[in-house]
């Protein structure tokens, strides 16, 4: 499985135990729902300062986020 892929599951799957919708994610990330949806479904490389948002806003670390 690629990166983008892992990467798409755990964010994925974290804001899901979180009962977050991509739109609250959102909201609390400071990124655009759609661009969230992109890197959901693996097809977004986002930078690691990307990463490093969603991570904070999970108050989460951030190699919770590229758990294989």
């Amino acid at each position: 499985m690629k990166i983008q892929q892992i990467l798409g599951n755990n964010i994925k799957l974290i804001r899901e135990q979180k009962g977050w919708s991509q739109d609250k994610l959102s909201e609390v990330s400071g990124l655009h729902r759609t661009y969230i949806s992109g890197i959901e479904r693996g097809v977004r490389n986002p930078t690691i300062d990307i990463v490093k948002q969603i991570s904070q806003a999970f108050e989460v670390h951030i190699t919770d986020l590229f758990k294989d």
